[in-house]
């Protein structure tokens, strides 16, 4: 279990103020699959909230003991039955990211954020749909210019 200064511990209780909980711990108390993912949460966000639900304080100051020992995290603050846990991110998770980083630095082609991604994918939707009114419309008309020879279209000889 890692130990906080009590500036740390005043970090983390500001830093995790605006936090929703990603993990409730029901009825069924630590189960191996509420412990892991309560594993996974801290490994992509560190500072997490936990939820307790129908449990006297005692019960979730164990809790909270157990789960800290467990997953060897630091307990930041507990306050009424929202647990705040933080555990620093291990190292296997990093080591893959970097690869995947220095491979995007080195290539020709740049990534794209959602957002201009679905703008072009919009405007690519919306040209083809345009095209195809177009050619669409094109078919169905009658024919139009200098040959025409409809009677009354002023052009005729």
């Amino acid at each position: 279990m890692i130990e906080l200064t009590p500036a740390q511990r005043r970090d983390f209780r500001a830093r995790a103020h605006h936090l929703s909980p990603v993990v409730t711990v029901a009825g069924n108390g630590l189960t191996p699959t509420v412990v892991a993912e309560i594993d996974r949460s801290l490994q992509a966000h560190e500072l997490i909230k936990v939820r307790v639900q129908g449990a006297e304080r005692e019960q979730r100051d164990a809790l909270m003991g157990e789960l800290c020992a467990s997953l060897d995290a630091a307990a930041v603050q507990h306050i009424g039955n929202i647990l705040i846990v933080w555990r620093p991110r291990r190292e296997e998770e990093k080591k893959v990211a970097q690869p995947a980083a220095a491979k995007r630095a080195g290539g020709a082609a740049t990534a794209k954020s959602a957002a201009a991604f679905a703008a072009a994918a919009r405007r690519a939707a919306l040209a083809k749909a345009s095209a195809e009114k177009r050619r669409t419309a094109s078919r169905t008309s009658p024919a139009r210019g200098r040959n025409a020879g409809t009677p009354g279209s002023g052009r005729g000889r």
